[in-house]
């Protein structure tokens, strides 16, 4: 499945809902689903910074792509970051680089969150990204030299 077809599936999702309300529980549900990063990686340096709430986040290359665990002390955040992960785990660097997430809008998110959530949503994404693009630095430039 693209990102593009995974953004549709939870755009569907949250049309299934009729209230905010009900779109907050359902992503408190999605955080008890959130493939939880191992305690290992519970560290500083995988804090998500800009978070109100704690946020870790952890990335895996293997065979050229990149895999997400994430975990975090408020529930809906875990649910927030699940969503980003059902849409960007399992991808390639230049996937995760291109990815738009207009899903993030077009759910009604953004607009829902408080403005201190909104900004740990902005870190969250920013981190995924920045994680892609280290990962295409490392893995591309050892693939150059081993030409």
């Amino acid at each position: 499945m693209t990102i593009a077809e995974k953004e549709l599936v939870i755009r569907e999702e949250f049309e299934n809902f009729e209230d905010w309300l009900e779109k907050y529980n359902y992503l408190i549900e999605m955080g008890k689903d959130l493939p939880l990063i191992d305690e290992k990686y519970k560290i500083k340096s995988n804090l998500i910074s800009g978070c109100q709430s704690s946020v870790w986040l952890h990335a895996e290359y293997r065979d050229g792509k990149i895999y997400f665990t994430a975990d975090s002390d408020a529930v809906i955040t875990k649910g927030i970051v699940n969503l980003l992960i059902r849409v960007l785990s399992g991808r390639t660097a230049d996937e995760i680089l291109d990815a738009k997430l207009d899903f993030i809008d077009e759910i009604g998110l953004k607009e829902h969150l408080s403005p201190t959530r909104s900004n740990g949503l902005v870190s969250m994404i920013k981190q995924m990204k920045l994680y892609a693009l280290a990962f295409k630095a490392k893995y591309e430039s050892s693939e150059r030299e081993s030409k």
